[in-house]
């Protein structure tokens, strides 16, 4: 094992939890049993880092042995960065057809066509989806493995989740997807997150969604109401609307987990004087962050609870309905109203 390979290993090995440790090693199999019982978990990491660094010298492991460990802990535990989502568009012919072989051949041979030195190892999920690494190098300098790019594609969806590219990547990166999926461009879906598995659920609709009803149906449970008959009818009219109408903006059961939701307002100063910040050319700009563990939930029981104003704002419903989490908001061209508005 040469010093870079040594380097990426210390550093994958320090971004693992004790804890996890052993099962990883179990799920990497590069190590044989007798090697793995050989091994105290108890002992300081630093300690445990040179035993293993030991045995996979030993074992005369290469940086493609070890990058093999980083995918198996990122595929289990993909939390550990922000995902940003990218959308394919104009679909040729061969795009519904796409195989994982043809895909994973393609994408390497067009990456490596644009960039000399790049790496790129590729691991198909059990739940269809291929992840990929890639160290990025340049024309001169070797792949950095310390900070790789991590992208996560469903074939025969139009969604790529990206975590770790640079804007200096990000042409590369397009151009070879674009080419191997056999699309005709790629748009940034302004959707970005921590949890993986909420942003697939919210994109691909595989949550509970509640549609408008005309007969709402009957609370299965109700606070204790007043006597009077017709309070406890218009209080259970309030309450059921409520309920009906936060299931529709934001969905029932078990929602996706989005953690942020990012409003970016422009908008122009108007005044009927001939005022300085009348003549400002340059839009006023604010930016709005709503965040929580969990922010679909969150702004639900907003909405039931009557804590917030119903029917909810499009501003809000927009979120699952649109499949983002980053919305513009600027002034309505002109002719549309008078009154200055949202237009998202």
């Amino acid at each position: 094992m040469d010093d870079s390979t040594k380097q990426v290993l210390r550093q994958i090995i320090r971004r693992i939890p004790l804890n996890k440790l052993q099962n990883m090693l179990s799920k990497w199999e590069h190590l044989s049993k007798k090697q793995l019982r050989s091994l105290e978990f108890t002992q300081p990491k630093w300690l445990l880092c040179d035993n293993l660094l030991s045995i996979c010298e030993e074992n005369d492991l290469s940086m493609k042995h070890v990058t093999e460990l980083e995918i198996i802990y990122r595929i289990d535990h993909p939390a550990q960065g922000s995902w940003n989502v990218c959308q394919l568009i104009d679909p040729e012919e061969e795009a519904v057809t796409a195989d994982l072989l043809h895909f994973k051949q393609l994408f390497k041979a067009h990456l490596r066509g644009l960039i000399s030195h790049v790496s790129v190892k590729t691991k198909k999920h059990e739940d269809g989806a291929i992840w990929i690494r890639i160290a990025w190098g340049d024309n001169f300098t070797q792949p950095n493995h310390l900070k790789p790019t991590y992208v996560v594609h469903h074939l025969q969806t139009p969604y790529v989740f990206v975590s770790g590219l640079t804007m200096k990547h990000k042409p590369l990166l397009h151009q070879a997807l674009v080419l191997s999926a056999h699309y005709g461009g790629i748009k940034d879906v302004h959707l970005s997150g921590r949890c993986l598995t909420a942003l697939r659920d919210l994109l691909m609709r595989q949550y509970k969604q509640v549609f408008p009803v005309k007969h709402p149906r009957l609370l299965l449970e109700r606070s204790p109401l007043p006597s009077n008959p017709n309070i406890q009818m218009e209080h259970a009219k309030h309450a059921e609307n409520r309920l009906q109408m936060a299931a529709e903006a934001f969905g029932e059961g078990i929602l996706p987990k989005l953690e942020t939701a990012v409003y970016k307002l422009e908008t122009r100063f108007r005044e009927n004087g001939n005022g300085m910040l009348g003549r400002r050319e340059e839009p006023f700009r604010g930016v709005v962050k709503f965040a929580s563990s969990n922010l679909l939930e969150s702004l639900k029981y907003c909405v039931s609870s009557g804590m917030a104003s119903a029917p909810v704002t499009p501003l809000l419903s927009s979120i699952t309905q649109k499949g983002r989490n980053y919305f513009v908001i600027t002034d309505k061209g002109p002719g549309a109203s008078h009154t200055p508005g949202p237009n998202i």
